[in-house]
């Protein structure tokens, strides 16, 4: 195993074991306040546990995403010090305002777990609010950093160095809020479905517990909410991709010929050799018009670029239709239960619903995955789009295999932790058959 593929392989491990801690940092606080603004106008104590079944959840995960977010700030450094030589005074803002953020963070999740009965009510779920707003501000600072390395901006290039930085601009790249919008979206559908599917699950084994009746209705409402936008959000973010890495689109879309009327791809076996995508369903000029919103937009082909700027076309075309079907299947099951409540059904009732929300459950999370492997992997053979090479960047460092080895037993480890701490905080739920009455353990 090269050294090149050892960094990768281990930045991609920290990445995807993070990313997962990450986003339910954005979106579990804001099911957290939910539930006590729900407990502040309603009184009804099974939104008070719900509020303090929440917050204690969000503090292992908060925990392990901060040991896990701390690995990997070393591994920029470690790993990759040509990029951060290279990057560090450009994109330095968004990092230091992301530590900000954490640290914000931090303090009012303390005053959250620790202020009941200490603070007013509506100053505690003030703090709540904070946590979830920081946490969402968090992920925004560091998603804007990535965007950075796919539209590099905010400086000039004399002889191969950069000069006049405007870290602002750096920040506000062309890609940073399609980037931002999107991922944040993709936070609170995965995590709502998430956590619906647990609830869903044990509504199906205990239908007239309280707790979970409406614990599933506002995860599942977050959820839906979140999926159904997230398609016109993904729809700016492909244009923005055309505009600015065309190479990128190809391999999404396994379009190797530069066409007008291109088709859009379902599924597909991009042939890199032979150069073609073979078994896939094309929808005539549909992705001509939903590039160029006209049949007739020129889609540029991967044959249009050198060779060896070509990206890993077979992992980033299946990412994508990964991410895209998981993405669909989230979005109907958050129709069907539109349909549902306009006919005034009840969503906890109906257990042939419940059951499609636990095969959802997943998903999310497996989207997000498959997204940010059509992110980074798409962008290759760079680290910063059309400037620094990934092969320039890495440690000249030799036998990065021994550090690969030791960070997978940890996040290993960290992950068996998190199971078996959050095992016991669900099926140590409370227990409520009526509104006002007291939860018990």
């Amino acid at each position: 195993m090269t050294d090149l593929l050892s960094a990768r392989l281990q930045m991609a491990m920290s990445l995807a074991f993070h990313i997962i801690f990450a986003v339910v940092g954005i979106a579990m606080p804001l099911m957290m306040v939910i539930a006590e603004w729900r407990w502040l106008r309603r009184r009804e104590e099974v939104y008070l546990a719900l509020a303090k079944q929440w917050a204690k959840g969000t503090a292992i995960l908060f925990a392990v995403g901060a040991v896990s977010g701390t690995v990997l700030s070393f591994e920029l450094g470690l790993l990759w010090p040509e990029f951060m030589r290279y990057a560090g005074p450009i994109i330095g803002m968004p990092f230091s305002l992301e530590g900000f953020a954490f640290f914000l963070e931090a303090i009012f999740l303390g005053i959250y777990l620790y202020g009941w009965k200490r603070v007013s009510p509506w100053a505690h779920w003030f703090a709540g609010v904070m946590v979830a707003f920081s946490g969402m501000i968090s992920g925004v600072f560091v998603v804007t950093a990535n965007a950075w390395m796919n539209t590099p901006d905010g400086f000039e290039l004399v002889n191969g160095t950069p000069v006049n930085v405007d870290p602002i601009d750096a920040m506000l790249n062309p890609a940073a809020l399609h980037q931002v919008i999107h991922m944040t979206i993709a936070a609170y559908a995965a995590v709502g479905f998430v956590v619906a599917a647990i609830h869903a699950y044990l509504l199906r084994r205990d239908p007239a517990n309280l707790f979970h009746r409406r614990a599933f209705i506002i995860a599942f409402l977050t959820g839906a909410v979140a999926s159904i936008a997230q398609p016109i959000s993904g729809d700016f973010l492909a244009r923005q991709t055309h505009r600015h890495q065309p190479i990128k689109l190809a391999a999404m879309e396994g379009q190797f010929e530069t066409q007008t009327h291109a088709p859009l791809r379902i599924g597909g076996w991009p042939d890199e050799e032979n150069q073609r995508t073979d078994y896939a369903i094309e929808i005539p000029a549909a992705l001509s018009l939903l590039v160029h919103h006209r049949a007739d937009g020129e889609i540029k082909g991967l044959k249009d670029f050198p060779r060896d700027e070509w990206p890993p076309v077979l992992i980033v075309h299946l990412a994508f239709q990964i991410m895209v079907a998981c993405g669909i299947a989230m979005m109907a099951v958050s129709l069907i239960g539109g349909w549902l409540l306009l006919r005034k059904r009840k969503l906890s009732d109906a257990r042939w619903f419940l059951t499609l929300v636990m095969c959802c459950g997943p998903l999310g999370l497996i989207a997000i995955e498959a997204g940010w492997t059509v992110t980074e992997v798409g962008r290759q053979p760079w680290i910063i789009y059309g400037i620094m090479r990934t092969a320039d960047a890495v440690t000249p460092m030799p036998g990065l295999i021994v550090p690969f080895v030791s960070f997978t037993v940890l996040y290993l480890f960290l992950a068996f932790v998190v199971v078996f701490l959050l095992k016991r905080q669900v099926f140590q739920s409370p227990r409520i058959l009526r509104p006002n009455e007291q939860p018990r353990s």
